[in-house]
């Protein structure tokens, strides 16, 4: 019997153009991510980062083109736990401890409650299991939905806007988790309007105005840009489209 080898890209888009009420919010973009890469999706708002967070998880009608996650067309149910997804805005019943919430989920993804205690001890909140998460702050509450979008180790996590409002201490730290997931093999997409976070990305997708801008590494922007700091690239770039 033969075995076909893995699938060296997790993400694949192909003129994937996307139009809500006549705007176009996609303008035939084209990437492709490889397994195991963090990768930022960068831009103002408005220029189509979350049109394309829902593209990759199978919940946008898609105008043209084509975007397959792990070789398969995005919505296809062979992904249903195969992507993880953590929203802007919290997931989590507030009345309820961590460990109820994990329970929960888990038990919605037909989970065995093993994971509860893998994902809580990756996130480090083992200690506060049993805590009530509105009594938690904003930071450990971000890790509690981070933990959900981890139950069942799903190959690929998508981000949206994670460390929105953190201070600088914890924005590492959520970056450092970022970081070992996807030495660990994981395909990260991080959605920021953040610039300097871009460093911490192996690979930087940035949008403006549903186009794809530029698709490099961090340090290729600032050398193709000239700019001593990623805000000044984008503004460069910005004003070279």
């Amino acid at each position: 019997m033969t075995v076909n080898p893995p699938l060296p890209w997790a993400l694949a888009a192909e003129d994937l153009r996307v139009v809500r009420h006549k705007n176009e919010i996609l303008k035939s973009i084209s990437f492709s991510v490889k397994r195991g890469e963090l990768v930022g999706l960068l831009g103002p708002s408005g220029s189509g980062k979350s049109t394309l967070m829902r593209s990759i998880l199978g919940v946008q009608a898609i105008t043209g083109g084509t975007i397959r996650v792990l070789g398969q067309r995005a919505g296809a149910p062979f992904l249903r736990n195969r992507i993880g997804y953590m929203a802007q805005s919290s997931a989590v019943y507030l009345d309820l401890t961590i460990e109820e919430n994990l329970l929960y989920f888990a038990g919605v993804l037909e989970l065995p409650s093993s994971e509860v205690i893998r994902v809580v001890d990756q996130v480090e909140l083992a200690a506060l299991a049993n805590r009530i998460v509105s009594s938690l702050s904003g930071g450990e509450q971000i890790r509690v939905s981070l933990a959900i979008a981890l139950l069942g180790s799903p190959p690929v996590l998508v981000l949206d806007e994670p460390t929105v409002g953190l201070d600088p201490l914890l924005r590492r730290d959520l970056w450092r988790t970022f970081e070992d997931l996807a030495d660990r093999g994981t395909t990260v997409v991080v959605s920021s309007h953040v610039l300097d976070e871009a460093a911490r990305c192996g690979r930087l997708l940035l949008l403006r105005n549903g186009e794809l801008l530029f698709d490099t590494t961090p340090r290729e922007l600032l050398s193709a840009t000239g700019a001593a700091t990623y805000d000044e690239a984008f503004i460069r770039l910005i004003e070279g489209a």
